[in-house]
């Protein structure tokens, strides 16, 4: 016969067993704007949706990658629009985001302190000397390739528009219409105005595969994405809707940093 005891001891496992599932559940958060739910909010969300990240599934991510450092490329457009936004060192960022997803082992540029812009400098000028004499500090001696990402283009190359007046055909209807009923036609033609415009971006990576004691070039590739804004909107007597969105240039280059360590895992592993 059980003691009260045991039956304590019992509840409590069973308990922690329907606890605990819960408890490594992965946290939801609510959506506290005042439209949540509504029509408006179910069409921004499903454009958003077509933006979020996704993880991409590398194809030899079970085989352990060398060594490397990843280190600050170059953005070689003069757009302001990208310039401003972007520096080397965010898309260095990503770049170790995936290639640590890749299975490649990342060493922290953070841990090098001082010595990344003469890092840099080394790998930039070529300058194997130099090279090798910092990777003879600790954890260093096992890199075997400096990686980098540049940005060689980023423009707007296309932009189109289309609308419709409806003012001069409500002018047309209430010249020829006549009466009461060309007056209502005239209001209702009036007011109805459209609107659409669609703006497309080219951005273009390269990437650099360095050999870490040589500083000689082991592979290099060059990716492009189109970049998508749109906007639409329409108007009929006082009721109106407009709907803008596409890809932002966070998500776009993360999008081709995932397209070209695709092809380093696949090609260089």
């Amino acid at each position: 016969m059980k003691t009260s005891t045991q039956f304590s001891a019992i509840a409590l496992a069973i308990s922690g067993a329907l606890i605990v599932p819960l408890a490594l559940a992965q946290p939801s958060f609510s959506n506290p704007s005042p439209t949540a739910g509504s029509g408006t909010s179910e069409t921004a969300n499903a454009m958003a949706d077509k933006a979020v990240y996704k993880p991409v599934t590398y194809t030899n991510a079970a085989k352990k990658g060398p060594a490397l450092i990843v280190i600050p490329g170059e953005i070689k457009s003069n757009n302001a629009s990208f310039t401003q936004k972007f520096g080397p060192n965010n898309i260095a960022d990503y770049a170790e985001l995936e290639l640590g997803n890749a299975n490649f082992k990342i060493l922290e540029r953070a841990d090098m302190g001082p010595l990344l812009n003469e890092f840099q400098l080394a790998y930039t000028m070529g300058d194997p000397q130099a090279a090798r004499k910092l990777l003879q500090k600790g954890k260093f001696k096992t890199t075997k390739w400096v990686v980098k990402f540049d940005i060689l283009k980023a423009e707007q190359v296309a932009q189109a528009q289309s609308g419709v007046d409806g003012r001069a055909v409500g002018a047309l209807i209430g010249i020829f219409g006549g009466g009461r009923g060309g007056a209502a036609g005239n209001v209702v033609a009036s007011s109805v105005q459209t609107g659409e415009s669609t703006g497309v971006w080219i951005i273009g990576m390269r990437y650099k595969i360095i050999d870490a004691n040589t500083t000689e070039q082991v592979a290099t590739g060059y990716s492009e994405e189109k970049m998508e804004l749109g906007a639409k909107g329409s108007s009929v007597l006082g009721v109106s809707s407009s709907e803008s969105g596409g890809l932002t240039l966070d998500s776009l280059v993360q999008r081709l940093i995932q397209k070209t360590v695709w092809e380093i895992d696949n090609k260089f592993k």
